[in-house]
């Protein structure tokens, strides 16, 4: 089996510097925002070159907390992609305002600046791009769209841990999580960079919003019995923080690995049936999409030669049950293209070199 992910693998040499520090903790009982989150908190601040970090219960959280930091009037519009997961849209929702999709660009996972100028009106408050699969949207562009009006920038990075924003025009480009109002990560186990249950973490360069999403994360609270806020009960439990501190010291050294793998794929995949995607320069591949016309015969043969695979993902926002009403009679058309054809590659950092081309002549058999 050619596994799409062995997270067991991926850490096991950290195992036990974990099982120590969690051993540690059970005697100190410091379980509930403890010194390991702050730590982690640190840690992940001076990772994204960020000046504040603000942990979380998850990735979902993240956003949702930070658009409720805002203080916008309800139903006011955030543009989002029409092709990222579920949480980014369900997000807006949860803090009372209104999704807007914008189609992602031909053959590129993030959103279109064409389409996105023109959804941009007097109700937008937010614009919300996703870095998917680790690949980074034009932050400039959308940057100089907004530069005179009164609209928020807040990036989805659930995917992009490590990525630098590519759309700088400057030779020392900053990482992502660093050059945006707020950027708001998940750390579910599957991430670049993840935990082993749920979790999550916000970063800004604003010393008000930060303030402000640290209460909103605790009950609106920063001191026991006093609510400024009607908040979440989101916060990172310590447990998870300790495993977070081992982690991100291995998060570079695994991008570079996953770059690697892309790298051979970008130059093994040699199929007219195949479309391989536009990637950022700085991609840290959370995941490795490519686009299959006869994509059933592509998982037969994956399934024959025992080789996981992934969907990300087979709808659209706008194509999912729970959408269908609100954007009926939308269409768009390139988000639309990567939900129908999409499949995505093993992408594991210590895949064997013998693995990796064990997929790419399955692809190129197809």
């Amino acid at each position: 089996m050619i596994k799409f992910l062995d997270i067991f693998k991926q850490d096991q040499k950290i195992h036990s510097l974990i099982i120590k520090d969690i051993k540690r903790l059970f005697k100190s009982g410091d379980f509930i925002l403890g010194k390991g989150v702050l730590e982690f908190e640190n840690n992940f601040k001076d990772f994204t070159e960020s000046k504040y970090a603000i942990s979380c219960g998850n990735g979902t959280d993240a956003l949702t907390i930070a658009l409720k930091s805002l203080n916008l009037p309800n139903n006011s519009e955030v543009i989002i992609p029409a092709m990222t997961y579920c949480s980014t849209a369900f997000a807006v929702f949860n803090a009372g305002l209104k999704p807007i999709l914008v189609d992602t660009e031909f053959l590129k996972p993030t959103i279109d600046l064409y389409d996105l100028k023109k959804k941009i009106n007097r109700k937008t408050k937010v614009i919300l791009p996703v870095h998917l699969y680790g690949s980074v949207a034009d932050l400039t562009g959308i940057k100089k769209l907004i530069k005179k009006k009164k609209i928020f920038l807040i990036d989805d990075c659930a995917q992009a841990h490590g990525s630098l924003d590519d759309s700088m025009i400057v030779k020392k480009k900053k990482k992502i999580g660093s050059t945006t109002d707020i950027s708001c990560f998940s750390l579910y186990p599957g991430k670049n960079l993840g935990a082993y249950g749920d979790a999550g973490i916000i970063t800004t360069n604003n010393k008000v919003l930060y303030d402000r999403m640290k209460k909103i994360r605790n009950l609106g609270s920063d001191k026991k019995f006093k609510h400024d806020y009607i908040g979440l009960n989101s916060r990172l439990d310590t447990i998870q923080a300790l495993i977070l501190n081992r982690k991100i010291k291995n998060l570079s050294f695994l991008n570079k690995k996953r770059q690697k793998i892309a790298k051979f794929y970008n130059k093994n995949i040699l199929n007219k049936n195949v479309i391989k995607l536009n990637y950022s320069k700085s991609c840290v591949y959370h995941q490795y999409v490519i686009l299959v016309k006869n994509k059933n015969e592509l998982i037969k043969k994956f399934n024959s030669k025992k080789i996981d695979f992934g969907f990300h993902y087979p709808f659209a926002i706008h194509q999912l049950a729970v959408f269908k009403k609100m954007f009926s009679g939308k269409k768009f058309k390139n988000a639309e293209l990567l939900a129908k054809n999409g499949i995505s590659l093993p992408i594991d950092p210590n895949l064997k070199q013998i693995e990796l081309k064990i997929i790419v002549n399955t692809i190129n058999a197809l």
